[in-house]
This record gives structure tokens, sequence and C-alpha cells, in this order.
């Protein structure tokens, strides 16, 4: 990550690395503490439930951070037990994160995810749809946008995905970028990523259920 900052003439500092431990346990999340790790990702909130809360009590400097899919209904669990949000991408989650946050008087962080490559299968806005969607975020349900997050096509060359996300950003005066993983992350960064997710390049392959 340094390296990559320092060849793009940016400070790494600037850079937040999320180490995402999806599938693994607590001693590993624990290994990572112990190594100066403080920010950390999960994809599912029932994951995160069951290892963070005990976590947290523990280690009061840990930033978790909600980089899967939300549902509606674990909005409630989300907002008491994230710091961040990365995947706000429809009109349900946004009010149920509004009606939610109102209620506990706990914000999160929040993060519009874009699908750049406008994939079926995936979730996230559609580029052409989000500025009005983080206009409504902010006007109808009073909600405070920090910046935006993406996954590029697999099977696809991330540097376009990323210089789109790059440029909603801008046009929606956003700052915060949450783009790159352990295959591409050098680019993303090189591109102006403020957050990068990476999970394989720090605790190897996911253990198999």
């Amino acid at each position: 990550m340094e390296k990559a900052a320092k060849a793009a003439n940016r400070n790494p500092a600037a850079i937040t690395l999320i180490a995402v431990t999806k599938t693994h346990d607590e001693d590993a999340v624990r290994a990572a503490i112990a190594a100066g790790q403080t920010t950390f990702g999960e994809n599912r909130v029932q994951e995160a439930k069951s290892k963070y809360p005990q976590l947290k009590a523990a280690h009061a400097e840990i930033d978790l951070h909600l980089i899967g899919p939300l549902q509606s209904n674990k909005a409630r669990e989300a907002v008491a037990l994230f710091d961040a949000i990365h995947t706000v991408d429809r009109d349900s989650i946004a009010e149920a994160l509004a009606s939610e946050i109102k209620r506990a008087g706990r914000s999160p962080k929040l993060y519009v995810q874009v699908n750049t490559g406008e994939e079926e299968q995936k979730a996230g806005v559609a580029p052409q749809d989000a500025l009005a969607f983080i206009a409504k975020c902010r006007d109808a349900y009073a909600l405070t946008i920090s910046g935006l997050m993406c996954i590029p096509p697999a099977d696809e060359e991330p540097s376009p995905h990323f210089a789109l996300l790059v440029k909603l950003a801008r046009d929606a005066g956003l700052k915060e970028l949450s783009m790159g993983m352990s295959g591409d992350y050098e680019t993303a960064i090189r591109l102006g990523a403020t957050h990068i997710r990476v999970g394989t390049a720090i605790f190897g392959a996911r253990p198999q259920a």
C-alpha cells in the first residue's frame, strides 16, 4: 500500500486498509489486532454479530465496516454494530437506515454502492442513477453519505470502473472511495481509493465450510 501510494504521489496515511475477515475466526482477528490493524470488514450482519461484539468490547479501537449486501430487516442490527456501511443501494435500505439512525441516535458512515459493470447478479445502483439516488438519500431521508463503493466485474480491467466511481464521487461532492481488493488494490490506490478492502492477501484463502 505504501509503495503504491508513493508511486501515485499520494500520502499513504490517506488510505485506510479494511481487513476483510469473512469466514475467518476471532483468533485471526486478534492476530491482526496484535499486528496493529484496527479497521475490519465483514460481508454479513449475522456473521459479524457472532464474533465482533466481544472483540469490540475488548478492543475499543476496532472500526467495523459492513461491505456486503444489507437487508432492510437487518438495519437495526447493522446500525448498532457497524461503524460504516458500504452497501446503501436502494430506497428500502435508505429508508430503513434513516429510521434506525433516528431511533438509535447512532449514525455509521454510509457509502452508496455503485454497480459500475451493471451486472444483474450484483448489488448496487446503476451508474446513470447514482447521482439521483445520492440526492434522494440526502434530501428525502436526511442521510449523510460519505462516499461511494464499487466491485468491478471479475473478468474486466478494473481501471475504467474505478475511474467511473471517481467521476461520480466528484460530481456528487464526495471525497471517500471504497474500491480495490486483494488483486487490484494498487490500481485503486493509483486512481484515488481512500479505502481498500483486502482479505485473501492478509488472511489467506477463506476456510471452506
